[in-house]
């Protein structure tokens, strides 16, 4: 029977260091949950597995994506659901697989079977929908769909408009279309956590480290291949580096706006996994964390 261990947790508390660890005892394979990893040429920036990294353990679902392209949660689920339901012939049938990231929502499509609506954006009804003030938008969203709309914070636009897209393209609420189907085979949620200074200390020694592997490099190359106005080019580490190579502020400047913008996207998502009873929760900075870990995954 297919077996999964979920590695999770915010940005920086080693997930996949211990996962590399832990599927090399295991002789398995990793498949990433991390929404920008699964595009080209946005490496550093994104703590992609390095080269010698997916060598130790075979990586999926990283580089699957053109920078120009976007990979929607649904894109993902079906990907990695036909992975997890035929694994790769060099994987033994009774090894579980690694689902590792901290994407919440790629590891609820997986987790928890969500359903996603098949509706591919449609960009003349979004550029109706962007036209429109977003305190109209909820108001419209409120009429249509009241079970979304209390999901949804007011100022969230983009699932606003999402939501709103579905209800207008397929005639049906996106509340109505939505829900779970859990998978049957057993799975293990492992979750990484520490304390807020030390995650502040490991984001800043991870930043350090990034502009020290070339990050500037990095991000320059991709403005000049494809425009400042690439949207991945807005994300975190990228943005910040893009303002300093326009002249806005300095490198160290640069680089102290990411350890803050991380640490507060850090928060976030321990947030998110702070709702989810099924995550075990470890300890990063415990030095017996992978055998500790490795006790429980026998006992899995």
């Amino acid at each position: 029977m297919i077996k999964l261990i979920v590695i999770c947790g915010a940005t920086a508390t080693g997930k996949s260091g211990l996962a590399l660890e832990l599927a090399r005892r295991l002789d398995s394979i990793i498949l990433s949950a991390d929404s920008r990893q699964v595009y080209r040429e946005f490496d550093i920036g994104t703590a992609k597995p390095t080269l010698p990294e997916q060598k130790l353990v075979p990586h999926y679902l990283i580089d699957i994506c053109a920078p120009t392209n976007t990979m929607t949660v649904a894109d993902y689920q079906e990907q990695a659901q036909a992975l997890i339901a035929s694994p790769p012939l060099s994987v033994s049938s009774n090894t579980p697989l690694f689902l590792v990231g901290g994407t919440g929502l790629y590891i609820r499509a997986i987790a928890r079977g969500m359903k996603i609506p098949r509706v591919a954006p449609h960009p003349e009804l979004r550029s109706q929908l962007e036209s429109i003030g977003q305190g109209q938008l909820y108001t419209m969203l409120q009429q249509v769909d009241p079970t979304a709309a209390q999901k949804i914070h007011p100022h969230d636009q983009i699932r606003t408009q999402r939501a709103l897209e579905v209800f207008y393209i397929t005639g049906y609420p996106i509340s109505a279309l939505q829900g779970e189907n859990p998978p049957s085979y057993p799975i293990l949620h492992i979750g990484l956590d520490c304390d807020s200074v030390n995650i502040t200390k490991r984001i800043s020694k991870r930043t350090q480290q990034m502009i020290a592997d070339g990050l500037v490099a990095e991000v320059e190359k991709l403005c000049q291949k494809y425009g400042v106005d690439l949207p991945l080019l807005n994300t975190l580490g990228y943005q910040e580096i893009k303002q300093y190579l326009a002249g806005d502020i300095s490198l160290p400047q640069a680089q102290e706006l990411i350890v803050t913008h991380t640490r507060q996207f850090a928060k976030r998502q321990r947030t998110w996994f702070r709702a989810y009873p099924e995550i075990e929760w470890f300890d990063a900075d415990s030095p017996d964390l992978l055998d500790m870990a490795w006790q429980r995954i026998q006992d899995f």
